[in-house]
């Protein structure tokens, strides 16, 4: 039965069927390598979203080649039509093809072809809150070419309260068919992520735009996080396998799609994924809480200093970094 209109109800069970995954582990994840996933990899976890009933994978960034050089980094920071069509081959019906393209670091004009040429289905426009002018056109192209958009309003923790509503003014004026909250830090609490996802379904209110959470791992909160944007009424909602993803990572898919007790997903190909590619991967890359992530989260502050501490002689001599961070600052 039904208890409103977006929510089942089956004994103990409430789900909303309205709610979209988006797998963003090659994308988010290949920030780790530079991108250099090879095929096998991403096909694995094509064919994982495609057999766990994922709504996107995201394969990775539509990068400028004027400003990024193509012999340093992996094909999945550019994202050009025969590297996903040699992945996805006859593309399923059931999983959509997103790609993401970063304000100021993209040729959109160019590089995003007009959607009847791509197999790409979803172009999610990323940026902090000075390039808003910027996003905005980057949605106008995408969505004049055919696309479906996003925006994703990056490092919401550092933005205040009157540029982030002025923000979402304009956002909802927008042709983004929805609008992220990206705690691109890791910084964010429970009761902040409520409070932001009620103001911006607020902002949005009306205009059809769907409201999505992209969390990170620094304060083991991502899936926390996560649910309780959920809870408040997000209807998006990104995640990984295995919660690979820059530094700290990112909310797991395994966990998600428990949670969201929908029976179009199946955990049994994400598990099977996480063991045959993932902890094999573990061993040779590094991702996931740590307490020099933690450090960074609890101080709003970019991980950047963090990951490259672990890339260092001593990446577990946490107090030293401590010291480092707190002197910086002080």
């Amino acid at each position: 039965m039904k208890n409103n209109e977006n929510t089942e109800t089956g004994g103990w069970v409430d789900y909303r069927p309205g709610i979209k995954v988006l797998d963003c582990t090659i994308r988010d994840g290949g920030l780790i390598n530079d991108h250099k996933f090879d095929d096998q990899l991403v096909k694995s976890v094509y064919d994982t979203c495609v057999a766990a009933g994922v709504d996107y994978m995201e394969f990775g960034y539509k990068s400028s080649k004027k400003i990024f050089q193509p012999t340093k980094a992996g094909p999945w920071k550019f994202c050009d039509e025969d590297d996903i069509r040699r992945i996805v081959g006859e593309k399923a019906p059931g999983t959509k093809i997103s790609v993401m393209a970063d304000a100021e670091r993209t040729d959109y004009k160019e590089d995003i072809l007009p959607k009847d040429k791509s197999v790409i289905d979803c172009i999610r426009v990323a940026c902090y809150i000075h390039q808003m002018p910027l996003a905005l056109d980057m949605v106008k192209d995408a969505n004049q070419k055919g696309y479906e958009t996003m925006l994703q309003l990056m490092a919401i923790s550092t933005v205040s309260e009157s540029d982030m509503h002025a923000a979402l003014a304009i956002a909802a004026k927008s042709l983004a068919n929805g609008v992220y909250i990206v705690d691109s830090f890791g910084s964010l609490y429970t009761e902040e992520i409520r409070s932001l996802t009620r103001t911006y379904l607020d902002a949005l209110k009306g205009t059809g735009k769907d409201v999505g959470i992209h969390a990170h791992n620094n304060q083991q909160l991502a899936y926390a996080n996560t649910i309780e944007a959920i809870v408040a009424g997000a209807n998006r909602v990104d995640a990984t396998i295995s919660g690979i993803g820059r530094g700290a990572g990112n909310c797991p898919m395994e966990l998600i799609l428990g949670f969201l007790h929908n029976p179009k997903f199946r955990i049994r190909p994400v598990l099977e994924c996480c063991r045959d590619v993932f902890l094999p991967l573990s061993k040779k890359m590094d991702w996931g809480y740590s307490i020099p992530y933690a450090i960074t989260g609890q101080m709003n502050m970019h991980p950047n200093a963090a990951i490259k501490f672990r890339a260092g002689d001593t990446p577990d001599d946490y107090v030293s970094f401590y010291d480092q961070m707190t002197q910086e600052v002080s």
